[in-house]
């Protein structure tokens, strides 16, 4: 009985329905998908430090706010994926950003009390996706990084934002789970 009280509990975070950004399917193939995303709002800080470091702290920053450390102390719901936008030109550096519920706007989201945070609308954009399953390692971001842009770059399409390592599990999910998305901005 404790054996599967135990599973059930490290696959709650796995198993949870947790809101989304809408989007649609535009073409999909083996290597990557396109979606057309709508406006969604992000709360976002600056992030700096090693690739399997850097995302801990800044975690914990947006957490704060998403848990009440906002002007109306209110709680925010968690939503996925949590974002990481890779500097093209340094890995050390980037921005990492939560997805705010739809329900919000800029006009009504609290104001965070750390000012380290920014609130932000990301526009309705073209993204080429590549899904994949594993851990969150730098290894394993940069093969699938890779794979993702040289199909890009044989499919004839022209990059046009940084890559964004999307996270979609809770660090306690099942490695094997885990479902983790590299997202760039694209354009024919």
């Amino acid at each position: 009985m404790l054996r599967i009280l135990l599973i059930i509990l490290i696959l709650k975070g796995t198993l949870m329905a947790i809101e989304e950004p809408k989007y649609t399917v535009i073409e999909k193939n083996e290597t990557f998908e396109l979606r057309r995303y709508t406006p969604y709002v992000i709360a976002q800080t600056k992030v700096s430090g090693s690739f399997d470091d850097r995302d801990g702290e800044a975690f914990k920053i947006l957490f704060k706010y998403i848990s009440g450390e906002n002007e109306k102390h209110s709680k925010i719901k968690m939503t996925a994926p949590v974002i990481e936008e890779m500097n093209s030109k340094n890995l050390e550096n980037g921005f990492f950003s939560f997805v705010m519920p739809q329900e919000f706007s800029l006009s009504n989201l609290p104001i965070p009390l750390d000012k380290a945070i920014v609130l932000k609308t990301v526009s309705a954009k073209t993204i080429a996706v590549r899904r994949y399953s594993g851990g969150w390692g730098e290894e394993k971001y940069k093969k699938n990084e890779a794979i993702l842009l040289d199909a890009l770059k044989e499919a004839k399409f022209k990059i046009i934002s940084n890559p964004i390592f999307a996270r979609y599990n809770s660090p306690f999910s099942l490695w094997f789970m885990r479902r983790n998305e590299i997202m760039v901005e694209v354009r024919r």
